[in-house]
């Protein structure tokens, strides 16, 4: 297996963050736009949610929780079909051609980052298929673009000049349940 090269990832700085929730509504808008005027109980939508979490230092913190893009995926190890994979940028992704909606990947996820489709029952997450495009045509992901207090990075993590690097390497950061053995690509900044 040749080494990686890339590795997109995301970064949440929990200090810049106003909770305003620009992020998720461009995350719906951009990814799941039939589901915009929808109210449906139970689900998880859209793909980011805003939970209070308690930092290392006990501090809580307001906290972007969406998919991680781990290295070590619980959701792709538990499909039996191999409809969950891991594309030419180490992102977490789904092939619905090969999903049969069986929601293993659903009930794997430590994160609680995943969550069914009402109208197609197959499994959806952060990255869709809405920041997908963005990402293919040179542009950041939806959320990133919305957020008004710069407090979301994305990028290639294994490159050091990326202006995510930079900022993890500057900056106190934290993985979300570094325990579970998932590798997380999802980076939150808990100090300067």
């Amino acid at each position: 297996m040749a080494a990686k090269t890339k590795q997109l990832a995301h970064l949440f700085d929990a200090t810049q963050c106003i909770s305003c929730g620009a992020c998720i509504l461009a995350c719906s808008q951009t990814n799941f736009p039939e589901m915009m005027n929808r109210n449906i109980p139970g689900t998880n939508l859209p793909a980011s949610n805003i939970k209070v979490y308690r930092s290392e230092t006990n501090r809580p913190v307001n906290l972007l929780v969406q998919c991680q893009q781990c290295e070590n995926a619980p959701c792709v190890k538990t499909c039996p079909f191999g409809a969950n994979y891991y594309d030419e940028n180490g992102l977490v992704r789904n092939d619905p051609s090969k999903c049969v909606g069986c929601n293993y990947c659903i009930a794997s996820c430590p994160y609680d980052a995943r969550w069914s489709h009402p109208d197609s029952g197959l499994p959806v997450k952060c990255i869709s298929e809405g920041c997908m495009k963005l990402i293919q045509d040179g542009q950041q992901p939806a959320c990133v673009q919305a957020c008004p207090a710069e407090a979301r990075l994305f990028g290639d993590v294994l490159d050091p000049k990326s202006e995510i690097s930079q900022k993890i390497a500057s900056c106190r950061t934290e993985l979300l349940m570094p325990n579970k053995g998932t590798k997380p690509n999802f980076y939150v900044v808990v100090s300067k």
